[in-house]
């Protein structure tokens, strides 16, 4: 074992977390993300630690809670001791990852894994992909947590409100909607509904992608990477340990837009009005 988790060369990079409670479709955003399963579909499902995802093709390795490493192997991940893990360090070579460090956490409702072993990487973090299941969304097991999380990380942050597509009347979807929006008021940069199942199969099929309300997420979360990239250049220290009401620079686009989650338009196609979103779509304004 080393001693030290080896340290990044560079800049580092924006490190978001993806959140929520188990079957909220983390994974499914992760695949979305990244093109790609980033873990064996065998232990998608298994209690893992956070498993922190970059550029790169190393050797994955975990890091035990004393800060010292070891090699694993992807097929033995359900093997590795959880509560004596502060996160499993993963390499890809995704597109999106040139940009940002994504961090994928546990959900935090599982009864079978302490609190403790998720709480130990939010020190690690500038922002969160929050993912809450349309049909039972933003319990109270939520919201007590996300109440934990600094205003710095909060106003750079995005909740979800996934599998939008169970939800089958309008109706619904603008009851559950207009619910959400006021119980967490003031408390993400922007909500938007989404089917992360369809703009998963959407391909290069325009309507669906839009349809499924993966255009809107997508276009709002290139610019909060380009907002994040500012301030992960300014200080090594992710935000989650800044004071809150730290000045925030103004955003700077990134260099690159990564292409495994633009919005799939062909070239050629004539430009025409944008499809509406899901009912409900959301940026919050100025928080």
């Amino acid at each position: 074992m080393s001693d030290q988790t080896p340290a990044p060369s560079g800049p580092r990079k924006p490190r978001i977390a993806l959140m929520g409670e188990f079957s909220a479709g983390k994974s499914t955003l992760s695949n979305l993300l990244l093109g790609s399963r980033p873990l064996p579909e065998k232990v998608t499902a298994t209690r893992l630690s956070p498993v922190w995802i970059s550029h790169g093709s190393d050797t994955p390795y975990r890091v035990d809670v004393d800060g010292s490493t070891e090699p694993v192997s992807l097929d033995r991940l359900e093997g590795i001791p959880v509560e004596e893990t502060r996160f499993i360090r993963l390499f890809i070579e995704a597109e999106i990852l040139d940009l940002i460090d994504l961090i994928d956490f546990p959900g935090i409702s599982d009864p079978n894994m302490e609190s403790t072993v998720w709480e130990r990487m939010l020190p690690e973090i500038d922002a969160v992909i929050w993912c809450t299941h349309a049909t039972q969304a933003w319990r109270q097991s939520e919201a007590a947590v996300w109440d934990t999380i600094p205003d710095a990380v909060r106003e750079n942050s995005i909740l979800l409100i996934t599998r939008y597509d169970k939800l089958t009347t309008d109706t619904d979807r603008r009851r559950v909607f207009k619910r959400v929006r006021r119980e967490t008021k003031d408390m993400f940069g922007g909500t938007f509904p989404i089917s992360l199942l369809q703009a998963l199969e959407a391909g290069d099929d325009y309507d669906k992608w839009d349809g499924s309300g993966a255009g809107p997420f997508v276009d709002h979360f290139i610019d909060t990477i380009g907002k994040l990239t500012a301030l992960a250049a300014r200080s090594a220290t992710p935000l989650y340990n800044v004071a809150n009401g730290t000045a925030i620079p103004e955003p700077v686009a990134p260099t690159v837009a990564p292409r495994r989650v633009q919005r799939p338009l062909d070239a050629d196609k004539p430009k025409r009005e944008r499809p509406a979103a899901p009912t409900g779509t959301d940026v919050n304004s100025g928080s």
